[in-house]
């Protein structure tokens, strides 16, 4: 049976992306062959489309997928034919109905977690993992600002907040969106539309602000993050919804208080091999105890691609989104 996945040869708006059939090469050494059996949608994944983030051209996409290993290639350890396993750091390519993966990517999804949970969480939990646990490390008693609150990051980053007792202010863009990240950890739901954000926090937290916004929105939202923090406070910008930010006048941070600004990636907080496995084994722990949900709010067909993204990049989602081989 030939193999299919999704590819693009030139980057621009969703109708670019071609479900094709691929020719896949032995797993090489270090490799193992995954038949791919739930995909997790990212909105990483629009900015390699649309060439935000630069990929040689034509290109697979996806960067993380559930799957069972059926070939392991020369010299590849630590795993057999049958096991159940994700990535979220491997190449890319998850957008496919198989795919060879470095095994020093590969994390073992336990029984108690489904395919679909796990393709909808273990990206954007390891995101929440390094920004709650790495990034800036929370503690019980804080309270933290969180934009895109009833995102997929955002939703998982409620439940986690929630569980690690600290109070979550999240923001939405609409009333619906905002009862959703209620019911997800968060203690206050600001309407970004309706309400000036900045103005609100400080009114929350007495005047004070908060030690740490952490922020996927970009350029719409970066000076009102800003004006969130307190003295010394730190801006965790991890993301480019509404565009990158660019032209940043350092002087404002001196103005608005000393503050601290950082720019995080994945890929500098788990690639060590053993501290991705512990991770995810916390993660899908927590998945298995009920404390975080992987809220699958979408499906779309993998040869549907086209139309998951368009329905990701026009906020019309609501937590996570998988693609179905």
């Amino acid at each position: 049976m030939p193999d299919y996945g999704i590819r693009f040869h030139e980057t621009g708006g969703p109708e670019v992306l071609r479900y094709e059939e691929i020719e896949l090469p032995p797993p090489g050494r270090g490799e193992a062959r995954i038949r791919i059996t739930a995909v997790g949608l990212n909105f990483v994944d629009t900015y390699r489309r649309t060439g935000l983030y630069p990929v040689d051209l034509p290109s697979a996409l996806g960067a993380e997928a559930v799957g069972v290993v059926t070939e392991l290639g020369e010299g590849t350890t630590g795993l057999a034919v049958g096991d159940r396993v994700a990535h979220a750091t491997g190449p890319l390519g998850a957008y496919a109905t198989a795919q060879n993966v470095p095994a020093d990517c590969l994390v073992s999804v336990p029984d108690g977690v489904t395919d679909e949970s796990a393709a909808a969480v273990l990206l954007k939990g390891l995101t929440a993992w390094y920004l709650l646990r790495r990034t800036y490390p929370v503690r019980s008693g804080e309270t933290v600002v969180f934009h895109a609150a009833a995102g997929g990051v955002g939703l998982i980053a409620g439940q986690w907040l929630r569980h690690l007792g600290v109070r979550a202010i999240g923001t939405v863009g609409s009333a619906e969106k905002a009862k959703v990240a209620l019911e997800n950890g968060y203690r206050e739901v600001i309407l970004y539309r309706e309400d000036d954000v900045a103005a609100r926090v400080r009114e929350l937290t007495d005047g004070e602000g908060v030690p740490v916004v952490y922020d996927s929105v970009g350029a719409a939202t970066f000076e009102n993050s800003l004006d969130c923090l307190r003295p010394r406070g730190l801006m965790v910008s991890f993301g480019n919804a509404s565009g990158p930010v660019t032209g940043v006048n350092l002087g404002i941070l001196a103005a608005k208080g000393s503050l601290f600004v950082t720019r995080p990636t994945t890929a500098h907080y788990l690639n060590d091999r053993d501290e991705l496995r512990a991770a995810a084994a916390e993660l899908f722990d927590l998945v298995e105890r009920g404390v975080t949900n992987p809220n699958v709010g979408q499906r779309f067909a993998l040869a549907d691609a086209a139309n998951a993204h368009r329905a990701l990049e026009s906020r019309a989602t609501t937590g996570a989104t998988v693609l179905l081989p």
